[in-house]
């Protein structure tokens, strides 16, 4: 019997002594030998399937990781967990199975890390939900971990100009108001996403590829390599022998994730005006790592941070004009004095280090004398319309509607506001409210790149509408959507009480949204409102019965339990006549 050193190594409980010879033995039939069964075993927890374009090459980049770990003397163990495509979910019910599924595919790493006593982590993923997921995972669990993001689809191109998938969504709403011909929609269906990779702006998966490569569990530049980019395989192979580095010397993820690790993560969000679903995400995670980020944060960080890449959907750069202007290390140049730059990162350099090693910017990411906006491309409004917070992609919108006051269009359901859309029933002035959305009402809190697609690609009603809502919008999101009406409505939050032809008011520059109805008005709504019905089973009722606030990340909560007793029985009492 091998015996190789297995000390201080959680995989020992599993492979080591006589009272695992069984466990030895299962592992021989999944062919691994002496050597691999005592080396240090490592997950390779890999996201991999033949639906999403993020996904579907994650397989061959799972190769080149396994191949580092075993240059450097691990064993590497690759299973699989979920991945939804958001683009194929969206505007219809499969959009509700989305944020739901972050939690899934967290449970399900930490499971099977738990249950096999993995060394380490290599987490492979790409697009919304996924990475978020792996990084609550990994915090959760506190061992040794690296994540390789999938990287980027290159931007297509259509009548000569760069197209992405958001380009597809809004050519969907030319088409039905008579600017674009069948052939036209056609052409730019087949050109826009022209093979594997996360979509190519500054959307979900993207932004959150951008935070993890700050956070430090990523390694230098991963984050603005594209899917099929030469430098993304040599990472992979260069992360998959640094994990057993950082397994040897016992670094942990919670040496990584710190309050000031992810005030870094918000400032670059910030500066390259990335999607309203990080403030879901971000706080997440850092709930996991037992930190409190909270919209506040991003307030606060966003008052000293520019921005300062005009990515798509709101600006002409895809992710490939990011990466040849520098990537992040390019980036932390323009925003040096805002950044905690001693932070460390897996491959042992800090944040410092990465940015004195990068090339300087030139074209994307603009000098900070020159920004984007003064200040950072996520804004928080409040008011008695979400006394929690809501938020907006303030980057992307006109600023002629940075204020905006419009009445109240109520729908019950997204479903319900396309269907008037359709009909011809939005109006420019409208203020569009889709409500009953949210993580509980929805339930699962859907995206809605639908509706706001259909506001944006309208010569009609493009900068002329604006649209609120308790659930949630896609990183390619543009114009004025506000999300993340907190409290929801499912919960009683105020965003229940609107009335067709209410006024609605925002201002994005002072941070309000505020419904022009009186306190007395609102309290006499409120008394005759009754919560609906949640028509959901299986995940999605589980889901609904523990999600939290969009303002506290909308994840699971376990309420308390009661204290049990014990009801001790009458030795006396006859048993059959017991009541059913």
């Amino acid at each position: 019997m091998a015996d190789a050193p297995k000390e201080g190594l959680r995989s020992a409980e599993v492979t080591e002594g006589a009272d695992r010879a069984p466990h030895r033995s299962l592992f021989r039939a999944a062919g691994l030998s002496d050597e691999e069964i005592h080396n240090p075993h490592i997950g390779i927890a890999n996201s991999w399937n033949e639906i999403v374009p993020g996904h579907v090459h994650l397989d061959e980049l799972a190769e080149h990781v396994k191949e580092g770990v075993r240059d450097a003397g691990g064993t590497p163990l690759e299973f699989n967990t979920i991945a939804v495509d958001d683009g194929i979910a969206m505007g219809h019910e499969g959009m509700r199975s989305s944020l739901p599924s972050r939690e899934v595919i967290a449970d399900s790493v930490e499971l099977m890390a738990n249950a096999h006593q993995f060394d380490g982590i290599v987490a492979l993923a790409s697009c919304d939900k996924i990475v978020p997921g792996m990084l609550m995972a990994i915090a959760r669990l506190d061992i040794p971990a690296i994540v390789v993001t999938g990287g980027h689809m290159a931007a297509g191109e259509f009548e000569d100009e760069p197209a992405d998938l958001v380009t597809v969504f809004e050519g969907v709403s030319q088409y039905e108001e008579g600017e674009m011909s069948d052939e036209e929609l056609y052409q730019l269906e087949c050109s826009a996403c022209p093979g594997e990779g996360s979509c190519a702006g500054m959307f979900t998966a993207n932004t959150m590829a951008c935070v993890t490569e700050t956070l430090g569990l990523s390694w230098t530049e991963c984050a603005t390599h594209g899917a099929t980019d030469d430098r993304k395989f040599e990472i992979a192979r260069e992360s998959g022998r640094q994990i057993l580095d950082l397994v040897q010397k016992d670094v942990r993820p919670s040496d990584f994730l710190t309050r000031e690790a992810f005030e870094n993560a918000v400032a670059v969000d910030l500066a390259l005006g990335g999607s309203t679903n990080t403030m879901l995400h971000i706080p997440a995670i850092a709930q996991e790592a037992g930190l409190d980020i909270t919209l506040t944060d991003f307030e606060e960080i966003a008052e000293r941070t520019p921005h300062l890449a005009h990515m798509s959907p709101a600006g002409p750069w895809r992710m490939e004009h990011l990466r040849d202007d520098g990537g992040l290390p390019a980036l932390y140049q323009r925003i040096d004095d805002l950044l905690h730059l001693d932070r460390p990162t897996v491959d042992e350099k800090t944040i410092g280090e990465r940015m004195e090693a990068g090339d300087e910017p030139s074209e994307v990411i603009q000098p900070r004398d020159d920004p984007v906006h003064e200040e950072g491309g996520l804004s928080v409004l409040r008011g008695n319309l979400a006394p929690e917070g809501a938020v907006v992609k303030s980057g992307a919108m006109d600023e002629d509607m940075h204020q905006f006051e419009g009445r109240a269009r109520v729908f019950e359901s997204q479903q319900a506001m396309l269907e008037a859309y359709d009909d011809g029933a939005i109006e420019p002035g409208d203020f569009v409210v889709i409500r009953y959305e949210g993580p509980k009402g929805g339930p699962g809190m859907p995206e809605m790149l639908e509706p706001t697609s259909k506001i944006s690609g309208s010569p009609r009603l493009s900068g002329e509408v604006a649209l609120l809502t308790d659930g949630r919008f896609s990183g390619g999101t543009r114009g004025a959507a506000i999300g993340h009406a907190s409290p929801e409505a499912a919960a009683g939050g105020p965003i229940a009480l609107v009335e067709e032809g209410d006024t609605i008011r925002i201002d994005v520059d002072e941070g309000v949204l505020s419904l022009d109805v009186s306190d007395d008005e609102l309290r006499e709504r409120a008394a005759e409102w009754e919560p609906p019905e949640l028509d959901a089973t299986g995940n999605l009722e589980r889901f609904a019965a523990l999600a939290t606030s969009a303002a506290t990340g909308g994840v699971q909560e376990v309420p308390d339990l009661p204290t049990p007793s014990i009801q001790v029985p009458d030795a006396g009492a006859d048993p059959t006549s017991a009541d059913d």
